[in-house]
């Protein structure tokens, strides 16, 4: 008996149209992060400039892979998969990379930064389990449970804005303070109200 063998790019061959925007959306998200730690290393403004594009590139793509997947009427398992691992990477762990980037990099900064990715993971997650519940049998999901882990875009204009003006690293609005010994920048705070946000029950209706 011959033994069978696994035959190359056997999974490629499972994607559908959609499936590829969702991998450019992860792409983007791969880039943002190397243009912030670009920006780190050279402290040339472009750098975070350029993040904040793939950032809203990874957004463009987001919104796209959806509409072709309902265009072609075509999606499944391993597309909703990927798509929850690319907005981890593009609208979560990016965004909190771009703002310890440009100046909140204390102690409570981080642990503030950490708690939005922990949120965005969460809500994906929470989606992941309960899409078929909240699609009523129909397969469409009529409303989202917290805000969806790409609202996090507002952050990043944010910051692209305070970038602009100038308002990075020790200038970085709302200055900084002293907490039980370590550093927090209370513009931060937002990443905070944005994590908690997503995990809430609060029902945003699905365009």
């Amino acid at each position: 008996m011959s033994e069978s063998r696994p035959k190359p790019f056997s999974m490629i061959r499972e994607f559908h149209l959609a499936d590829w925007f969702t991998l450019a959306n992860a792409v983007c998200g791969v880039g943002a992060m190397f243009a912030i730690v670009s920006y780190i290393q050279t402290q040339q403004i472009d750098h975070v400039y350029h993040a904040c594009a793939l950032v809203l590139a990874a957004l463009v793509f987001d919104i796209v892979d959806g509409r072709v997947a309902r265009w072609r009427q075509k999606s499944s398992l391993l597309g909703r998969e990927l798509d929850s691992l690319a907005d981890v990477i593009s609208f979560g762990v990016a965004p909190a990379l771009i703002a310890y980037g440009i100046g909140m990099q204390g102690l409570w900064d981080r642990v503030v930064l950490c708690f939005f990715v922990a949120c965005g993971v969460s809500r994906l997650a929470r989606f992941n389990v309960t899409a078929e519940q909240l699609s009523g049998g129909t397969g469409k999901v009529k409303y989202f449970e917290g805000t969806p882990i790409p609202t996090s875009i507002v952050l990043v204009a944010l910051l692209c804005a305070a970038a602009a003006q100038g308002a990075i690293g020790p200038a970085l609005w709302g200055g900084r303070v002293r907490v039980a010994g370590g550093t927090l920048h209370p513009l931060v705070l937002l990443y905070a109200l944005s994590g908690s946000l997503m995990i809430s029950r609060i029902r945003i209706p699905k365009i």
